[in-house]
């Protein structure tokens, strides 16, 4: 797989990663989940050059994930909102994070928790299954190929393969 062509393997983890895969991009998912909206206030926060920073916001808007909208005129200034497709990036996020408060933390703890607005409860993310309900693992899932996989590619034979969990 070429890095720059990620984008067009018939693989929906490589797709994702084509959009998301580099450490910029998810910690300015992250900023804007944080709801930082403007060019400014992202470098000041990541410490980030304005040129990667630039590039990494015109990436997110070309895959439809960000919209830059005008907030001033003179000079036009713009603010990146999350559109739908990048609310939905909102559960990787968690469960990195989720990833991180278990595996990273040091002996002051998890640097943020997390609030369900409903219920006031804090909160673990957990993936369940949209069809019962239970939690799943890596070992309680069984990959098939899928329609829009290429009989003939390493993924079809993957998953026609001899382990057939996720992990």
């Amino acid at each position: 797989m070429k890095w720059d062509a990620l984008e067009d393997e018939p693989c929906s983890l490589a797709r994702t990663v084509a959009v998301i895969g580099d450490r910029w991009s998810l910690l300015i998912l992250r900023e804007c989940f944080l709801r930082i909206r403007r060019f400014d206030d992202f470098q000041a926060s990541l410490g980030i050059t304005r040129h990667l920073l630039a590039d990494r916001l015109k990436k997110l808007v070309r895959f439809g994930v960000l919209r830059r909208v005008p907030y001033q005129e003179s000079p036009t200034r713009h603010e990146y909102i999350l559109t739908q497709r990048g609310l939905d990036l909102y559960p990787i996020i968690m469960s990195i994070v989720h990833w991180g408060n278990i595996h990273m933390v040091d002996s002051r703890g998890r640097p943020v928790l997390h609030e369900h607005k409903s219920c006031k409860k804090m909160f673990d993310p957990i993936m369940v299954c949209s069809e019962c309900g239970e939690p799943l693992t890596a070992k309680a899932v069984h990959v098939h190929p899928g329609p829009g996989v290429r009989r003939s590619s390493p993924e079809h034979a993957k998953a026609q393969g001899r382990n057939k969990t996720t992990a």
